[in-house]
């Protein structure tokens, strides 16, 4: 792959690189971290031309990173933050790693190198934390440092066919009037997200900022759109989508016969997921038949792999959702080197960010914001 052009771009927990994709052209990568083996090989097949530093980024010290970024970007591990990891919040280790990130920033601030623009990514559930606490401490931790904070939720069903809402917390040394807007706009600042400004310290409320972000053009992809040949996927066999289809509740059982009745060719997403039932524990398949997959996870265990439901009259087909597909999801171009491993192709895809939903953010306020930067200095 090409190398970056334009302003100077860290990025940390990086992943594969799909923050990258996003944030170019605007950014070029002068420096990347992450703390996985698999995903910095990953990184270093898709840009072997530039340095990615595998470790942990309490290692890292303001030295190793070149000259002054426009933009940090930080994709902050968000497993202590969400359900599936128990909500033990940002003192907990993984979500924690945030206070790492913090820490290179605050020693760039006092070498007058900190970078102009940061930019965070992380799961929506950040807001409901501990009550609102971490990501009140959060935005305490930025405003501490001389950045205007602000956040904004995007859900990648806006770009790709795929559920996928994540929070953006953007912090600049200014808020310029152009790029901020009065008060929230919906859908970018939802209630969830109005509520724990509202419960803000006086002077962190004071210091919020409500970005402002144009909406994108409507979606014209759907799920079906991006699948592979049929001809070219492993199918799985009738005795196992019978089960699959098994483990239906009576409403999504009579939902497929009903597509079944209608003769029309019907594609759904299919995740396992266990429900509590009159006190007991019950694995349930539940679909979606609206064109929209279901949001990727990381492949923990076989009820986190999205399976694929086909309903053509009465012939009804399943199998998993391949890598490829999942990346296509991402809005990842076909170009971009998957890891050959199947389970690692899907954990990096799916612990990572939409392209396009970066993109967008990058054309319409980070580089902007980066820009007007530049310009005061030079000024």
């Amino acid at each position: 792959m090409q190398r970056d052009s334009g302003a100077p771009l860290y990025e940390f927990f990086a992943g594969g690189g799909l923050a990258r994709l996003g944030l170019a052209p605007d950014f070029a990568c002068v420096f990347a971290n992450d703390i996985e083996p698999t995903k910095a090989a990953a990184y270093r097949a898709a840009f072997p031309d530039d340095d990615m530093r595998q470790g942990d980024i309490w290692k890292l010290n303001a030295a190793d990173l070149p000259g002054q970024a426009a933009l940090a970007w930080a994709s902050f591990p968000c497993q202590d933050l969400s359900l599936a990891g128990a909500r033990r919040g940002l003192a907990a280790p993984r979500s924690g790693a945030f206070w790492g990130f913090h820490r290179l920033i605050e020693k760039l601030t006092h070498e007058g190198r900190a970078p102009d623009v940061l930019a965070l990514e992380n799961v929506t559930g950040l807001l409901s934390s501990h009550g609102g606490a971490d990501f009140t401490a959060l935005i305490h931790a930025l405003d501490d440092l001389g950045y205007r904070a602000g956040a904004l939720e995007i859900d990648a069903a806006l770009f790709t066919p795929q559920s996928r809402q994540r929070l953006f917390i953007v912090a600049s040394r200014q808020a310029p009037p152009q790029f901020t807007a009065s008060g929230p706009v919906e859908p970018f600042h939802s209630p969830a997200l109005r509520a724990v400004v509202a419960r803000l310290p006086d002077a962190l409320r004071k210091h919020f900022v409500w970005w402002r972000l144009p909406m994108p053009p409507k979606r014209n992809t759907s799920l079906a759109d991006l699948l592979d040949d049929d001809a070219n996927v492993a199918w799985q066999s009738e005795e196992q989508t019978a089960r699959l289809l098994a483990q239906m509740s009576p409403l999504q059982s009579a939902r497929v016969e009903s597509l079944r009745e209608s003769g029309a060719r019907a594609v759904g997403a299919v995740f396992r997921r266990i429900r509590i039932e009159h006190g007991a524990r019950v694995q349930r398949a539940e679909a979606r038949f609206d064109g929209i997959a279901g949001c990727l996870r990381t492949p923990t265990g076989g009820s986190s792999r999205q399976f694929l439901l086909f309903v053509e009259g009465q012939n009804t087909r399943s199998r998993l959702l391949s890598p490829r597909e999942a990346a296509r999801l991402m809005g990842v171009p076909e170009h971009y080197p998957l890891p050959a491993n199947q389970t690692q192709a899907l954990h990096l895809v799916g612990d990572a960010v939409c392209v396009p939903v970066v993109r967008w953010l990058s054309h319409h306020l980070l580089a902007p914001l980066a820009g007007a930067a530049a310009a005061r200095k030079i000024a």
